[in-house]
């Protein structure tokens, strides 16, 4: 068994789409660009405000002449947050925009989305990412968090160094979480693989979530407000667990064990 802690350390956690400067494009256009700080917001336009469909291949020429018209408003290697709304995006729509980008000598370093699909396509692709609910506002306060947690995210790839995924509800890794990496959620965390990184569920106070991982190594867990970090010394052998909030703090148990032997009574409210 490890040893784990607890602390409390409030954090504030919004699923909310930056804010930033006016845009840098007339109200009329698909895309836009805002200045934000040291970085880009690339803006689509969401569903709801299209008028009819626009051909995709309409969308990503008005980026690259908005980039053109733009290229001595930033600095080369600027980071670009892509602000995607509700719109459906793939693989393929998502590395148009980021050659594109490129050739301005700029980078996507983030996606916001309402949508699942392109969420996922996202992370895939090894951006991070931050899912928000276009129908629902997440928050601490809400009576019934249960009712307003969004469907899960499920990632069939590893979440790398430097990544970083947010998402209303439950997260299903079908691969590592690596040092470095960081998923929050508003729900349950299960890594079916390594968890080497940050996992925080639970993240807008819900103590009842849960992270399981097949091979518990995190850097940091934390669920709702409780904290608990790895020790320095790992055990020789690991194998499927479950962290947990308790009255005394953040706790792990062996997976096979933990539905025979803890029950939402055990659990602090």
């Amino acid at each position: 068994m490890l040893d784990f802690y607890m602390t409390f350390d409030p954090i504030s956690l919004e699923f909310s789409e930056p804010t930033s400067s006016p845009p840098l494009v007339n109200q009329y256009a698909q895309v836009s660009l805002k200045s934000e700080d040291n970085k880009l917001l690339l803006v689509l336009l969401s569903e709801a405000q299209l008028s009819s469909e626009i051909p995709w291949s309409e969308v990503w020429q008005e980026l690259k002449h908005s980039l053109q018209a733009r290229e001595q408003s930033w600095q080369p290697g600027t980071k670009v947050t892509l602000v995607a709304h509700d719109r459906l995006l793939d693989a393929r729509q998502l590395q148009t925009i980021v050659e594109i980008l490129n050739e301005a000598q700029l980078g996507i370093d983030r996606v916001c989305t309402s949508r699942r699909q392109t969420a996922i396509a996202a992370a895939t692709a090894g951006y991070s990412v931050e899912q928000t609910t276009v129908e629902q506002s997440l928050s601490p306060s809400s009576d019934n968090q249960d009712q307003l947690l969004a469907e899960p995210l499920y990632l069939q790839n590893t979440v790398r160094s430097g990544i970083e995924i947010r998402h209303p509800g439950t997260v299903v890794v079908l691969g590592d979480l690596n040092p470095g990496g960081k998923i929050i959620a508003a729900g349950d965390i299960f890594i079916w693989g390594r968890l080497r990184g940050v996992a925080h569920a639970g993240a807008l106070g819900n103590r009842q979530c849960r992270i399981l991982a097949l091979k518990m190594e995190p850097t940091q867990l934390r669920i709702a407000d409780a904290v608990a970090r790895s020790p320095k010394l790992s055990p020789k052998q690991l194998e499927p667990e479950v962290a947990y909030v308790t009255a005394t703090g953040i706790r792990l148990a062996k997976a096979i064990d933990f539905a025979k032997n803890y029950s939402l009574s055990t659990l602090s409210s």
